[in-house]
């Protein structure tokens, strides 16, 4: 039988997890495609309910597997450490929203959503259909708000009529979110999508240091570089999946595209944005990459993709070095994340939104920032070449 005392003490517990943040909370839909976009959204998402002072639920990572017609949820924190999000966030785990809070100030019949505008079904075409954010209309909508525990919405909130979006940087733009959606009344904001801009804004790009992954992630990857990988290692990140190639067919020079920023900056640009940076042949590849392992040193390389890990060519290239190539088996995304965070030299594709989340760690989680470099585009580099 329990003492008095644990009683009490346990009873003290169950209070403060269930304590009711009165500034209200957060939760979005990461909707938007595959873990780079989403990480692309989610450093704005936390600034926006830091600026708003909102606790933000933290979401499940959204998989879209190839073998299911219905994307999977991963727990926030099966990927990521808890512990380093909350040091810097307020923010509260999905099932604790769903357990402790959801029931109370977010029960059925007030459950309101929020979208720019009304969306249009994806089934059907019946333009007499009532206006509405149509949450969950489609997948992963529908199985990630099913996750969420929300079977139905009762009303669409459309905020582009009454803000000017997610710049609450600006004070005028706090003001409105804060006076049209008060946590009074407004306990929830929950998005259809992410409440941030796509792509990232280079100003927010410092929070992505705070997404550090989780042990079982990152013990997997020490061990494949400790076992598989001799360093100093070059990790590279090949994006060449089928439909890769049309993302390439709307490049224009003048314009960022996706995550192209990250090495090409904010226009006016100082280099144009060109097919070859977005989807570099065979050619470029390999002369890049023997020309970093010949500056570096490197004596093994470790490779990321998303269709074609071009191992027997890499080796073949490099052969002279008495430098090879390495793939994960299971090509498991987050683990290629952090071996590639971890790389003595990192090397991946301007465009994508995936190479940008590595970018991003390299120059963010450490003290002194590691090197990153992009195909098909390289900057003024004054160091020796060492010669293997």
């Amino acid at each position: 039988m329990l003492s008095a005392a644990t009683v009490v003490l346990l009873a003290a517990a169950v209070a403060r997890a269930a304590e009711v943040d009165t500034n209200g909370y957060i939760v979005y839909c990461p909707c938007m495609g595959r873990i780079g976009n989403q990480m692309e959204q989610h450093v704005g998402a936390f600034h926006f309910a830091s600026v708003l002072g909102r606790t933000m639920v933290l979401p499940p990572v959204v998989a879209h597997e190839p073998t299911s017609t219905i994307a999977k949820m991963t727990a926030f924190e099966d990927v990521f450490q808890l512990a380093a999000i909350q040091k810097h966030f307020k923010s509260i785990t999905m099932a604790e929203f769903q357990r402790d809070i959801m029931p109370r100030i977010w029960p059925k019949e007030e459950r309101k959503v929020f979208c720019w505008t009304p969306r249009k079904s994806s089934t059907s075409s019946d333009d007499g259909e009532e206006f509405s954010c149509r949450a969950k209309d489609g997948n992963p909508f529908g199985p990630f708000w099913d996750h969420v525990g929300v079977d139905e919405f009762d009303q669409s909130v459309f905020y582009g009529q009454t803000t000017g979006g997610f710049n609450v940087g600006s004070l005028k733009e706090k003001e409105k979110w804060m006076s049209n959606y008060p946590p009074s009344s407004h306990p929830v904001l929950a998005f259809v999508g992410a409440p941030a801009s796509f792509p990232s804004q280079q100003k927010h790009w410092h929070y992505q240091k705070h997404f550090r992954y989780s042990t079982r992630i990152t013990s997997k990857a020490k061990a494949f570089i400790e076992n598989r990988l001799e360093r100093p290692f070059v990790g590279i990140h090949l994006r060449n999946d089928v439909d890769w190639s049309r993302v390439c067919e709307h490049v224009d020079p003048s314009r960022n595209l996706f995550a192209s920023a990250q090495c090409l900056g904010e226009p006016p640009l100082d280099v144009s944005l060109s097919k070859e940076i977005c989807a570099p042949g065979e050619k470029t590849i390999l002369d890049q990459l023997v020309d970093v392992v010949g500056r570096s040193g490197a004596k093994s390389v470790f490779v990321s993709s998303d269709r074609d890990h071009m191992i027997p060519e890499i080796n073949e290239a490099l052969s002279a070095y008495d430098v090879k190539a390495f793939k994960l088996d299971d090509n498991d995304a987050f683990v290629s994340l952090a071996i590639l965070e971890l790389a003595d030299e990192f090397i991946g594709n301007c465009v994508s939104t995936f190479s940008s989340v590595v970018s991003r760690s390299r120059s963010f989680k450490w003290n002194k920032p590691k090197t990153s470099h992009f195909w098909g585009y390289r900057k003024l580099d004054t160091r020796p070449k060492i010669e293997l």
